[in-house]
């Protein structure tokens, strides 16, 4: 079995190579660069609409804007992370290209309901979340056409870009708000999100070669790939998985509940304007691109894979912190530059489950980090959205073209003592995060190997003739291979 095994398996390794080597193949030459394109002009188009989406959501929720936003953002994330799985074993079969352009074109299908009706526009973001896995897509798009040792570079290249394509269109986006009001920010983002679904339907190619998917095409998803909590309940099966995805946990739920909520944050309790939230965003991209590219391999390479997790959390501790005490735009500035620092965490999280597990264990331990994750981004905005509203936290009569508040309830010197309870309370948690993750060993043989080895047998019926590539088990989790962001 054994022998016959390694020339399929041989095999199939050199048809990706080809891809790579330009070899005419049936899949199209498939190049990191095309996951790339994708990804900028998705969320450049959602950038653009950073000023106008404030001033919408104050306008349809005027009271509790806080716990609506993280309410919004926590059904979407939520609806993503319960079907991530079953789009990841559909994809498996029917490859890549098709579910990339269902993703793209359903995370983006909300923009122009933003004029013509405010509250489809938010249940439409919130349903959006079931297709909204454009990341998982485009991780396993980049697998698929990279070397093991090739990935952590193209996943920090792929994270690098989500990065800048939030440099400039925040700020493009307040400029065309500030002159011509919001109807042209939408109609932009609308045109860039329709550029962005004809380059995955006529120029993006399949990554995913015929012969894997030829074989695979009418085998049955079973219900434990498409179980959402499947990769959850193997964490407990090695102690050194379960203490990796302990410090994922507690460090990225504050991450995705941050991120659903710190612009508004900037706007009401630090008081930045429009064009102050834009340049803040371009600052904060431009320096994550130069993390997660020089600064993350500068790291990696002199202080070792473990150390450099440790110092982005410390980054990511020493950030939260100073948001949550922060009370001046000054302040909101520098901590700033500490949050880009702290980029770097995720994708040298990603190299060290790469490191730890074996080559065939690669999709089953990257599922349990995405799985991790994908809870946090549904559970992190309602928790967050909840501490500001238990603290009072509330928007105020804002003022359009400033973004400043026209009334305040209280002067400055009255000023509560903490600005930011859910960042303090997020600090809390990386802590813990930090604190956890000194245990993970540098190097260790995976144990979940037997666990996983026996629902290969069990799925082999339906599966037999489907064999990955030996840095993936796309068979298990077809998606969930890495994620950075």
């Amino acid at each position: 079995m054994t022998q016959e095994k390694i020339p399929t398996e041989t095999n199939d390794i050199m048809l990706v190579r080809n891809m790579r080597d330009g070899t005419p193949h049936t899949t199209g030459r498939a190049k990191v660069s095309h996951a790339v394109v994708v990804i900028f002009l998705e969320f450049f188009a959602w950038g653009l609409l950073t000023t106008p989406m404030l001033t919408v959501l104050h306008e349809t929720f005027p009271q509790h804007t806080f716990l609506m936003n993280g309410l919004i953002q926590g059904v979407k994330g939520l609806l993503s992370f319960l079907s991530a799985p079953l789009i990841g074993a559909l994809s498996d079969v029917w490859g890549r290209k098709s579910f990339l352009l269902v993703t793209v074109f359903f995370t983006c299908a909300p923009i122009p309901l933003m004029r013509i009706s405010p509250w489809w526009y938010f249940a439409m973001i919130s349903v959006s979340g079931v297709f909204a896995v454009t990341f998982s897509v485009i991780f396993a798009y980049v697998a698929d056409i990279t070397e093991e040792h090739e990935r952590s570079t193209a996943y920090g290249l792929v994270s690098a870009t989500f990065a800048a394509s939030l440099v400039t269109s925040p700020a493009i986006g307040a400029y065309l708000s500030a002159n011509y009001g919001d109807s042209l920010v939408v109609l932009v983002a609308t045109i860039i999100a329709v550029v962005d679904i004809a380059f995955v339907l006529l120029v993006v190619p399949e990554s995913l070669p015929d012969k894997m998917r030829l074989t695979s095409w009418g085998s049955p998803i079973s219900w434990e790939q498409a179980d959402p909590f499947a990769s959850l309940r193997r964490v407990g099966k090695d102690p050194t998985v379960l203490l990796i995805c302990v410090t994922v946990f507690l460090s990225y739920l504050p991450e995705a509940g941050q991120y659903s909520s710190f612009f508004l944050y900037l706007r009401q309790v630090i008081e930045f304007s429009p064009a102050a939230i834009a340049a803040f965003i371009a600052m904060v991209g431009i320096l994550s691109i130069i993390a997660q590219t020089l600064l993350l391999t500068y790291f990696m390479r002199t202080i070792g894979n473990k150390n450099t997790v440790l110092l982005g959390l410390g980054f990511q501790l020493f950030q939260l912190a100073w948001y949550g005490f922060g009370s001046e735009p000054w302040m909101m500035w520098a901590a700033g530059t500490v949050a880009a620092m702290s980029s770097i965490t995720f994708p040298a999280v990603s190299a060290l489950v790469s490191r730890i597990a074996a080559p065939d264990q690669q999709g089953c331990v990257q599922g349990m980090i995405t799985g991790i994750r994908g809870l946090c981004n549904g559970l992190g905005p309602a928790l967050y959205g909840f501490i500001f509203f238990l603290f009072n936290v509330e928007l105020n009569e804002l003022d359009p073209m400033t973004g400043r508040n026209k009334s305040t309830h209280q002067e400055p010197s009255e000023k509560p003592t903490i600005p930011g309870p859910p960042f303090l309370f997020g600090a809390c948690l990386v802590l813990l995060a930090l604190l956890v993750a000194i245990f993970i060993p540098d190097h260790h043989s995976m144990a979940v190997k037997t666990y996983t080895g026996t629902r290969k047998t069990s799925t082999s019926n339906n599966l037999q003739s489907l064999n990955p590539l030996p840095a993936s088990d796309e068979d298990i989790e077809p998606l969930l291979q890495d994620s950075s962001m």
